[in-house]
């Protein structure tokens, strides 16, 4: 056996086994909160998005508008082909923003559903919740969903508003039309039983495109070790 050889035969005898990774799970992370991490929102890149514009600094390699990327793991998916995700947690939101360029290119305030933020507001030319100081109201469909891929499964945000407020309603609709019988009659299954295929569709209307989501239903999930994993994740939402 060559010298070469020796040598890696002795670092992979010393790697450490999966039973060690188990043992020390969460090490490490005891002071790493909510607030410590980066959101993996999957974003849906449109013609005029900078991880789609090879020039742009934030360019994304490989990345095309239609394409959905994980802004935290930069990892692209096929917006044609679709992915199958399963929706662990829903929950409605206001959000105020400046105009672009205007802001910090954030939301600059973000109101809970149940906020009368609305009743603060006026319609202007282009159909926008104005508030007095000039920033104008998003209404917000936050889906937080597991990517459920054969090679991987990723937590995710989905963010709906604007002419995609109606795929989230619809989306919302089409999983409480689900029902199952049980021993004390009819009853609604959680959002976490099924999984639905999320595709990106070309849209167009008053002279311009761009893409949006289309949401259909694939079926029941059929393993009770990611059926498990996404009701972890909605309690760890759900509680908060």
């Amino acid at each position: 056996m060559s010298d070469e050889k020796q040598v890696a035969v002795k670092e992979e005898a010393g790697l450490p086994s999966s039973i060690l990774f188990e043992e020390d799970a969460g090490a490490g992370f005891e002071n790493v909160r909510t607030e410590s991490q980066a959101l993996p929102i999957l974003k849906l890149l449109q013609n005029g998005s900078g991880e789609a514009q090879k020039r742009n600094q934030n360019y994304v390699e490989g990345a095309e508008p239609g394409m959905f990327l994980n802004i935290v793991t930069k990892k692209l998916y096929n917006g044609a082909e679709g992915i199958q995700v399963i929706p662990c947690h829903y929950k409605l939101e206001y959000q105020e923003w400046a105009d672009f360029g205007t802001g910090s290119n954030r939301p600059e305030n973000i109101y809970s559903a149940d906020s009368d933020i609305l009743s603060k507001t006026t319609k202007d030319a282009s159909g926008k919740d104005r508030l007095d100081n000039g920033n104008y109201i998003l209404t917000v469909g936050q889906h937080f969903v597991l990517i459920a891929e054969t090679d991987s499964v990723e937590q995710a945000l989905i963010s709906m508003s604007s002419s995609q407020g109606k795929i989230s309603r619809g989306w919302n609709s089409m999983m409480l039309s689900i029902t199952f019988d049980g021993k004390d009659g009819a009853y609604n299954p959680s959002s976490f039983s099924h999984t639905y295929k999320l595709s990106s569709v070309l849209n167009s209307g008053k002279g311009n495109q761009w893409y949006g989501y289309n949401v259909a239903k694939v079926g029941q999930v059929k393993d009770t070790a990611i059926y498990e994993r996404a009701k972890k994740f909605y309690t760890s939402l759900a509680s908060k």
